[in-house]
């Protein structure tokens, strides 16, 4: 789960009871560290805290100092991993130094409201916060969905700082956190935002036992997970309780119908596995019916490449397109299309298959090289050093 999905049934609670509260965020890291910046912590007078902001070797400090800290004021604290007096790491830490933004629940709640809001809507939000000076933590959004939240700020409050607002959508648009100098009351002063992507989709056709795995690891990402079958009996809320959205699919409609059905974003990924040759054509030629920069991100095909050339041969005709090799073998070689899907990670059991197809769509969402980070971080060195 993500921090936020840990954060938000306390968060819930001590709003319900008009309770103070205080958000940790790491905003800047020097050196190495176990969580990057956007990392988010939040602390109940009680002592109860959900979120983190190290691998546990800081979470401890920050809550100890974190309320006498804000009693007047939102501050930026530095906290170290290495001990003062010495060059091993305090408490297990990584080494590093990261600078963490304390705020009381005035500032605090409507930033985690449209947090939720845009986690909900599975949009991408920009959060462009103050660091420094006597407006520290005011803040700017782009990006935000329609809907019962309260900002932090209105527009005529925000007026005189263009700036910052001008510092989020630049950050929405580059789709990257940046950190500048921007002037604040004719000061010059340092501005970050926290670029939070869309929250992944996985769409899962095919409700068969092999998807459990693939459902609650996903979930254990914090991605959103949709499963969808034909079979009634399978996509079911008791057989699934931790996916998002199911659906039962009416097959023979598929894929004329698909646009009522399937309710896939470009961004998404698509897994097929229903292991039936009927259901995975009708539902691959509906995912495939578009235009290609108008299907999901990833489509993978459970099975060998050579089962999926065959149900290519099959949405031609579905589609009503004259056979034709050249197209079957244009839809495999697409980028998006996955078939065999998955990283090889030696998997055979449901819940190592699982993690190689989840393994395969996060590479492909990040554009990332799937090489091990000692390899990657030889390369860089030695591109460095060239």
């Amino acid at each position: 789960m993500t921090d936020l999905e840990n954060i938000l049934p306390l968060w819930h609670e001590l709003e319900a009871s008009g309770a103070d509260y205080v958000l940790a965020t790491i905003v800047a890291v020097e050196g190495s560290s176990y969580r990057k910046p956007g990392a988010r912590m939040l602390l109940a007078q009680d002592g109860r805290r959900a979120g983190t902001v190290s691998g546990g070797c800081l979470e401890a400090e920050v809550a100890r100092r974190a309320w006498w800290l804000t009693v007047e004021r939102t501050v930026v604290e530095r906290y170290s991993t290495v001990d003062d007096d010495g060059d091993l790491p305090f408490g297990s830490g990584c080494g590093g130094v990261v600078f963490i933004l304390l705020e009381r629940r005035t500032t605090a709640a409507s930033l985690i409201a449209a947090l939720e809001a845009a986690f909900a809507a599975r949009t991408s939000l920009a959060i462009a916060a103050i660091l420094e000076g006597p407006r520290m933590g005011r803040r700017a959004y782009a990006g935000l969905p329609e809907g019962p939240w309260n900002a932090s700020g209105t527009k005529d409050e925000l007026s005189d700082l263009a700036a910052l607002e001008d510092l989020a959508k630049l950050s929405l648009i580059r789709c990257k956190s940046l950190e500048r100098i921007i002037t604040v009351d004719g000061v010059p002063t340092r501005a970050w935002v926290d670029y939070r992507a869309a929250r992944p989709g996985l769409w899962i056709f095919g409700a068969g036992d092999d998807a459990k795995p693939l459902v609650n690891l996903a979930r254990e990402l914090g991605w959103f997970v949709g499963v969808a079958d034909g079979r009634s009996n399978l996509a079911t809320r008791e057989r699934f309780p931790r996916a998002d959205a199911i659906s039962v699919l009416p097959i023979k409609s598929l894929p004329d119908e698909a646009e009522r059905h399937l309710a896939l974003r470009t961004s998404d990924a698509v897994v097929i596995m229903t292991h039936s040759y009927e259901q995975d054509a009708r539902i691959l030629g509906s995912v495939l019916r578009g235009a290609s920069e108008s299907i999901p991100t990833y489509i993978g095909v459970l099975g060998p490449q050579r089962r999926t050339r065959e149900l290519l041969a099959e949405v031609e005709r579905l589609l009503d397109l004259p056979a034709d090799s050249d197209r079957v073998d244009h839809w495999l070689e697409m980028a998006q299309l996955h078939t065999p899907m998955g990283l090889d990670v030696g998997a055979e059991t449901p819940a190592t298959i699982a993690l190689s197809i989840l393994a395969e769509i996060q590479q492909t969402l990040n554009a990332a090289t799937a090489l091990p980070l000692r390899q990657v971080r030889a390369t860089r060195i030695a591109a460095a050093q060239y």
